[in-house]
Formats: structure tokens, sequence, C-alpha cells
């Protein structure tokens, strides 16, 4: 009897002891996989994610408006033809070759989302807030609306870029004076009258203006055309002035003075219907 007891005992403390070196090695084969799992979530990117440019290339070599690929392919040729035969006109010609690539520069705009945003068309600087009837010509009405200029120098980008997304319902060209339109309503000036119909019906009118300097407003768009917010759509030359009407009690959120960035800088923002 004493011997069946015995064998009995050590049978029992063999099963107890499989059975926790069982327990064991289960418990560390399910650390291992969570391990796993946890390396591969924590190495992985998400599908979503996109490469955000921080090098200096996007500061000192920004993309080029095509208008402005012809004219420095234009300039290279006569400079290096006169260069060839007068040495000297390298001194003269180098820096205007910088500071034309640096005009038609096109940096990259990250346009803030929302389909109630009226985003800023132009760089430059908001140089007047007022309330004017528009041009009949962009089909807003007949009544006053608030009226936001963006004056640019000839240091500013020049690219412009939808306020807003929809599809251009109205384009008129006035051909005019070429004066300064840095204080001035500039009724006189040679100008582009551009609206956008947004999908819910709201109209959105801005108005491309040639200044003193500044020869050629550059507009390819027609009637019919889709544009997204913030997508380049024109430019003009050598400095001028920007106009955007906002809808019929949209307050401005921006300041006199303040700088605006083309495609980022949120001109004001208003309840869809």
């Amino acid at each position: 009897m004493q011997n069946k007891s015995t064998k009995s005992t050590h049978n029992s403390k063999t099963s107890a002891k499989k059975a926790i070196s069982s327990s064991r090695k289960n418990i560390q084969a399910t650390s291992d996989q969570s391990a796993k799992k946890t390396t591969v979530s924590d190495t992985q990117k998400p599908a979503s994610s996109s490469h955000v440019d921080l090098s200096w290339k996007r500061y000192l070599l920004p993309s080029i408006h095509p208008e402005g690929l012809k004219i420095l392919g234009f300039m290279f040729g006569i400079i290096l033809v006169f260069g060839l035969l007068v040495p000297w006109i390298w001194f003269i010609g180098a820096p205007l070759l910088i500071f034309t690539f640096y005009f038609f520069r096109n940096p990259e705009r990250v346009t803030p989302k929302g389909d109630n945003l009226i985003i800023a068309p132009a760089d430059g600087i908001v140089s007047d807030i007022k309330a004017v009837v528009p041009p009949k010509e962009l089909e807003l009405g007949s009544e006053p609306l608030t009226r936001i200029s963006i004056f640019m120098s000839v240091f500013s980008v020049h690219v412009n870029r939808a306020p807003v997304s929809g599809t251009v319902s109205a384009l008129n060209y006035r051909p005019g004076k070429f004066v300064s339109v840095a204080d001035k309503d500039s009724e006189d000036n040679e100008r582009q009258e551009i609206c956008i119909t947004m999908d819910n019906g709201t109209k959105i009118g801005f108005i491309q203006i040639a200044g003193l300097v500044a020869r050629r407003i550059y507009c390819p768009l027609h009637v019919g055309e889709k544009l997204k917010a913030g997508e380049v759509f024109g430019m003009i030359r050598f400095g001028s002035r920007l106009d955007v009407f906002l809808p019929k009690g949209v307050e401005p959120k921006v300041m006199l003075g303040q700088v605006s960035v083309a495609g980022e800088t949120v001109l004001a923002e208003f309840n869809g219907k």
C-alpha cells in the first residue's frame, strides 16, 4: 500500500511539473507572438502617410511656372550669344537670369481642407477691404459685396491659385492702362474678371489686375473648366493686384496689412447651403 501511495504521489508531482512546463511554454509562445505583432505594427507606416519635403531644395530651388521657362530659355539664348562676343555681358545677364527664375517661381503650397473656405489666390499684402458693387460681368448681383484686395510687389510669387473648388462660370477680359494699383480702385487698369460657381451654387468672383510694371495677364481658363481650391490657374507679370469678392454676409478673416500666401491663407469662411 505504501509503495502504491508513493507511486501515486510521484505520478501526481510529475503531472504537475508537466502541466506547469506546458503552461510556461504556452505563455512564452503567446508573448513571442505579441512581441512580433507589436514589432511589425511599430515599423509599418500607414498607407495614407506621405513624405513631407523638408530639404533645402524646397526653399532655394522651387519649381518654375511654364511661362517662366519660355522666358528663361529666350533670355539665356540671347545672353549666351552676346556673351560669346562680349564676355562682360555675363555680369549683367547672370543676375537677370537669377531674378527671372526667382520671379517665376512656383513653390509648393498646402491648401487647407474645407468646402466652406475661401483661400487666398495670390501672395502679397492685404491692401484694402471694403464693400463695393462687383462688375456686372461676374454675375454676382448689383448689391455691394465685401472686396479683399491683395497687392503683389515685384518680389512676390506671382502665380495665382483658385480660391475655391468649382466650375468657371464667367470670364471677362478688359483692356486698359498700366497705372499703380497699390491704393486705387483701378477701374482703368487692364484686368481679367473670373467667377467660379461652387457645387452648392455659391459664386465667388475675383479679378486679376495689371499694375504699373505688369504688362501681361496670363489666364488660360475657359468657361466650364473645373478647378480645385489652391490649383494654379494663371499669373500676372511684374507687380499687380488681385481682388476677391466675398458672398453676401460673409466676414473676412484677414486684416489690413496681413501677409497673404496663395493657396494657404484663409480669407473667409461661410456656411454652405
